[in-house]
């Protein structure tokens, strides 16, 4: 999923990359002595989160889990994890987990449902794809799934499936398209500085990201930084949230102007004498035409799009110029909105001005993804994956199921689904289309889930899945640097099945199963993602527990040029057809305005903008007790985050006469729902701010946020802008 396209852009694939134990100190899993009544199980968080947290979990002599914490000898790790996956006991034993295949027998979405047994829900979901087939060709079928493990062998089998069948493609757009666009747009590859050495920074500017809650880690060598080296923390974002309250510069912007920011920031290390001319001279494509272009975006300029004061843009940028070793952590939420890769791309070229990248501790990263070398070919059957197979968006989901003509790439209906490692009803945009495709009566759904989820509501057939430690699987972390084993560690519940096992099953059942690929093992996939990396095998990568992918650091600095041809980073991208990790495949049509999209780093106004109809802007920005739809079911993380409510600053509370705990009613052209309003300090005047993700039962009106976010295209490459909603707000009552 993360490979440029054309190897001769990323410098990657120029130079063979060597790893160091420098910092992987971890004891071999064969020397680990047992204790007492309990041993310890070493194993990686497999949730849709950059830090991939390397695991140490005590298991009972019963064989069931007790204590997860942190391993301690990861360095970046470093002992530290959430408080969700601390308390994973709760989720793998809870009593509302799925434990046998279920068959639907009433009306969809109504709950009336009989257990069947493994045989007839596989012969049964293998029969509908067949029908479907002979009744609108393989296209008909949509094997769906995403992030809900990382693990690369439980998320990434179901391609294999798809390729044999030539089912619809599947181009995964909803979670890093923007960032990882603008990102590499600048770059030409998805990598940048050891993340570890945010702790010998003395600035780290966290930009659009709450670590706090969704990165722990990030915070644990931000604050290392702090404690060792006087380090200032810097936060970016749109609200005062968690992260915000760590740092020691606030910098609350109004949603979707961080682009604004930047430039302001680079006008004045122009005109102070901050930028390092040299380095960009050697480093960048044209740096006399960027600061040509920014003479015009001055601290005032930016304060009147971002909310900023001018002091305040004039002190982060003379923090960050006058600081060699600034590290700029560049997160996923600034960049989900239409102009998402746009500001990345902006936010990331003010280290190429500063020439933050030559010094430990300096320079932008996001994401790891270019440096890990994992051959999946295999495993996703990549060899017979036909490039005439029309590929439909994530995003789109309720688009194509509700019969739109574009989103269908102006093929036949979509009448059959394999959902695994998702949970679309709940996550996806336009969440009303959604769900009215999915009650259609000739949509064929069979679900693979952990607990009966709103999708497996509405599904025909349910199966159990096994959780991460129940399998074997291997995971790379894009937040960090390591490669990591996530071995089987305890058995699972005698009815529930691995997503490997569903694939091999079916696999037989349509007649494929004789294909390069099918009939291997976990341990066997695994081997082969590793070998051809030169990372060793599962069985020494079990006595390791991780590898420690990290390249040099002239290499991840891009001291020996970025991953474009002529090694110059892109002030001037190509957005038309300049690189990306996710780009869309040759059949799919350009995507979103990518005409309004600028020659140099700029504010761009494709936001959806507050109008007097909708004068608020709405966030839907990530609680700390959930992961997406994740441990939305667990009971500590549904009584610490209490129920869903809107965040409501003072003033505008006072101007409409809202008082904390009102039901108000919000909405849009898409829909509208009624929440109870949480007045806070710390919100923006016209911003609004709705922390999830919440089940859509939990709403009032049993609809869930996403009925207010749009499934539109984001230019360049796609990508779903979840922060980016015009709304309107009325106060209905009084709350409880």
């Amino acid at each position: 999923m993360n490979n440029l396209d054309g190897g001769d852009l990323s410098l990657l694939a120029l130079i063979a990359l060597q790893y160091t134990k420098v910092m992987n100190d971890a004891t071999p899993i064969s020397a680990k002595a047992l204790t007492g009544a309990r041993r310890t199980g070493h194993t990686v968080c497999p949730h849709d989160c950059p830090s991939a947290c390397a695991l140490e979990v005590d298991i009972d002599t019963d064989g069931r889990i007790g204590r997860v914490r942190g391993a301690n000898a990861n360095t970046y790790t470093a002992g530290v994890i959430c408080a969700k996956v601390a308390r994973y006991s709760e989720r793998i034993y809870h009593p509302g987990r799925l434990l046998t295949p279920k068959r639907r027998k009433g009306a969809k979405g109504a709950g009336d449902w009989q257990e069947i047994g493994w045989e007839d829900a596989l012969n049964e979901i293998a029969d509908a794809f067949v029908k479907a087939e002979a009744r609108h060709g393989a296209e008909a079928i949509w094997p769906y799934f995403y992030a809900g493990t990382m693990g690369q062998v439980q998320r990434d089998s179901i391609e294999r499936l798809r390729h044999a069948k030539k089912y619809s493609g599947f181009f995964g757009s909803i979670c890093t398209n923007m960032a990882w666009t603008g990102y590499v747009m600048g770059t030409g590859a998805l990598r940048g500085p050891d993340p570890r050495e945010m702790a010998k920074a003395d600035v780290v500017v966290i930009w659009g990201t709450n670590a706090v809650a969704t990165q722990v880690n990030v915070m644990t060598h931000a604050v290392k930084a702090r404690k060792e080296r006087g380090a200032k923390i810097v936060v970016v974002d749109i609200y005062d949230n968690p992260t915000m309250k760590q740092a020691d510069m606030k910098l609350i912007v109004r949603p979707g102007t961080d682009a604004a920011l930047a430039c302001a920031v680079m006008h004045i290390a122009f005109r102070d004498g901050y930028a390092d001319r040299a380095y960009m001279a050697k480093f960048a494509d044209d740096p006399a035409g960027l600061e040509a272009h920014l003479a015009s975006k001055t601290p005032q300029w930016a304060a009147d799009i971002t909310g900023l004061s001018v002091d305040d843009i004039e002190a982060f940028a003379r923090l960050v110029g006058t600081t060699q070793q600034s590290f700029f952590r560049l997160g996923y939420g600034f960049a989900r909105q239409r102009n998402g890769a746009v500001a990345m791309h902006a936010a990331l070229s003010i280290a190429t001005v500063l020439g933050s990248w030559q010094y430990e501790g300096g320079g932008a990263f996001h994401n790891n993804g270019d440096i890990f070398r994992l051959d999946k070919s295999q495993l996703m059957g990549t060899a017979y994956a036909d490039p005439g197979v029309r590929q439909l968006d994530q995003s789109q989901i309720g688009r194509v199921l509700t019969g739109d003509a574009e989103a269908l790439r102006y093929g036949g209906p979509v009448t059959a689904m394999l959902i695994q490692n998702t949970n679309p009803v709940n996550v996806c945009p336009e969440q009303r289309l959604v769900k009215q495709g999915f009650l259609r009566d000739d949509l064929f759904v069979a679900v693979h889930e952990q607990f009966m989820t709103e999708t497996a509501d509405v599904a025909d057939i349910v199966l159990p899945a096994t959780m991460f430690l129940e399998h074997d699987d291997i995971y790379r972390a894009g937040g960090q640097n390591h490669i990591l084993l996530g071995p089987k560690l305890v058995e699972p519940p005698e009815t529930v099945r691995t997503n490997l096992f569903v694939i091999e099953e079916l696999a037989k059942r349509l007649g494929v199963a004789d294909m390069p690929g099918f009939g291997l093992t976990e341990r066997q996939h695994i081997d082969a993602i590793l070998r051809p990396g030169q990372w060793g095998d599962f069985d020494s990568l079990q006595e390791e527990k991780w590898i420690d992918a990290q390249p040099p650091f002239e290499v991840a600095h891009y001291l020996q040029g970025f991953g474009y041809a002529d090694g110059k980073f892109r002030f001037s991208p190509d957005w038309h057809n300049g690189p990306s990790p996710n780009k869309p495949p040759a059949n799919v049509p350009v995507m979103g305005p990518v005409a309004t999209l600028p020659k140099f780093p700029d504010q761009v106004d494709v936001i959806e903008t507050a109008d007097a109809e909708h004068p608020f802007r709405l966030a839907t920005s990530p609680a700390r007790n959930f992961l997406n739809s994740t441990f939305a079911e667990t009971p500590t993380s549904v009584q610490k985050e209490g129920r869903p409510e809107l965040m409501i600053c003072p003033d505008d509370a006072q101007r409409m006469n809202i008082v904390d705990g009102d039901i108000v009613r919000i909405g849009n052209a898409r829909g509208e729902l009624r929440i109870h309003a949480r007045i806070v300090e710390g919100a923006r005047a016209g911003v609004l701010i709705a922390e999830g993700l919440w089940p859509n039962k939990a709403h009032l009106d049993g609809e869930g946020i996403n009925i207010l976010t749009g499934g539109d295209a984001v230019a360049p490459y796609g990508g779903a802008a979840f922060h980016d909603n015009k709304v309107w707000l009325k106060v209905l009552s009084a709350g409880i």
